[in-house]
């Protein structure tokens, strides 16, 4: 072989080859157009494919690219400390890392003492905050929502309420509770009926004592589904007189890209007890964390917990510049305002497309759930699928999402510009249109 094929080979049958030989089959399902699309570069809010083409990029990646892709401040914190040490294992100290705890222990709420405990990913946080939850309460049942999504590890998996992400071989000791969506929620839009069928399933699924609920602020896979005014606190309250802790879930929802506050749960003034995070906490970077009360992370001190990448200076580097962006570009209140610009922007779509049964969303987590009546609010996955593929001619990248896949997702970088608004939408609405 010569060269080098990740920096001399582009060719986008070479690369679709290569993948479908070699990746295994369960990186295959979740292609997501019908032909293959190889990205070559990436600059903020955008991306080109192999062959020269602009897309602005809605998805983040899934959520990981959270302040632009190749961001140079971040590339320069990360470049310069793969040059001076690349990994460090946690047998050691080192500073990277310990400034960074400090720094994301400082974005909590305050009144409380707050310990930090780095992992690989989102996944591995899920799993080690069920560790947390159960070894500190001394209860083994915990509350997931339905239509939640948490992670594909196995322990992880046994939270998620969506069937396509489920695997056998899943741990028990998991009840679901229904989620308080508010567009199609079976107890239809409210917070009360939610709450009190918190108290229902621990009283008839549970022991009567639990470990904790674990609660993604807008859930992300699920479709963008936000927790409407006082079920977080509610269900914090309940969970709590049953013996357990609240966990929120900021993977997809935190570091500001509700454009309201740094956290989601921040939104109806909890305080949880653990918070997990990932995907932009290092615009790309694999990297994750769980920040717990002190008392609850002090729990895990007779017990060898290791992950090994989990405090890799270069990605904690990573991280550390991440919150550097956050803060001088304003990041999460760019967020806001562009958000609700496009927000705006949806809504009017709504009123022209009937395929359209809802718009949603805040800062920049946003949706179309696509129906085929708006009456019986049916899911139209079919649609979905077509409005998905015409996008990517009008140079647009975003995921298909929700338990029936009927969701459009928008998860931008938040550097996304007031510049984008009308290009993003005027590309929706011809995929739309062009359905006819």
């Amino acid at each position: 072989m010569t060269g080098h094929p990740l920096h001399t080979d582009w060719s986008l049958a070479g690369t679709a080859e290569r993948r479908k030989r070699y990746y295994a089959a369960s990186q295959q399902k979740f292609v997501p157009f019908k032909e293959p699309l190889v990205f070559a570069k990436g600059s903020m809010q955008y991306l080109w494919d192999s062959e020269g083409k602009k897309y602005t990029d809605l998805l983040g990646m899934n959520v990981c690219v959270s302040v632009g892709h190749a961001h140079p401040t971040v590339v320069k914190a990360a470049m310069e400390q793969a040059q001076t040490l690349t990994h460090c294992t946690t047998m050691f100290y080192h500073p990277v890392p310990a400034h960074f705890a400090e720094e994301l222990a400082a974005t909590m709420p305050k009144g409380h003492e707050w310990v930090v405990h780095f992992t690989n990913s989102g996944s591995e946080a899920i799993d080690l905050a069920m560790v947390m939850a159960r070894t500190y309460t001394g209860h083994l049942d915990l509350l997931a929502l339905r239509t939640a999504y948490h992670g594909p590890t196995s322990a992880a998996q046994s939270l998620t309420g969506i069937a396509a992400f489920r695997h056998p071989g899943m741990p028990g000791n998991v009840a679901f509770v229904a989620e308080p969506n508010q567009y199609r929620g079976v107890f239809g839009p409210g917070v009360q009926p939610y709450l009190d069928d918190i108290e229902h399933v621990i009283a008839t699924a549970t022991t009567g004592k639990v470990a904790g609920i674990f609660v993604e602020s807008v859930q992300g896979y699920g479709g963008i589904i936000e927790m409407p005014p006082g079920y977080m606190s509610g269900a914090a309250e309940r969970v709590r007189a049953a013996g357990g802790l609240y966990i929120a879930d900021e993977v997809q929802s935190g570091f500001g890209r509700t454009g309201d506050h740094m956290w989601g749960f921040e939104a109806d003034g909890v305080v949880p007890d653990i918070v997990v995070m990932a995907k932009g906490i290092g615009n790309g970077f694999p990297l994750g964390a769980v920040v717990a009360r002190k008392a609850i992370g002090d729990v895990m001190a007779d017990k060898f917990m290791f992950h090994t990448y989990g405090a890799n200076p270069t990605s904690c580097a990573a991280g550390r510049a991440v919150l550097q962006v956050i803060r001088e570009e304003k990041t999460q209140a760019n967020a806001k305002t562009v958000g609700g610009a496009l927000l705006a922007r949806l809504k009017d779509l709504q009123q022209k497309h009937k395929a359209i049964g809802d718009v949603r969303g805040r800062g920049l987590m946003l949706a179309i759930e696509m129906v085929k009546d708006r009456k019986t609010k049916e899911p139209d996955a079919d649609v979905t699928a077509a409005v998905f593929e015409h996008c990517r001619a009008q140079g647009l990248i975003l995921s298909k999402s929700g338990p029936n896949r009927s969701v459009l997702r928008m998860v931008p970088p938040m550097c996304l510009a007031m510049a984008d608004v009308d290009q993003v939408a005027d590309g929706l609405d011809k995929a739309f249109s062009s359905l006819a």
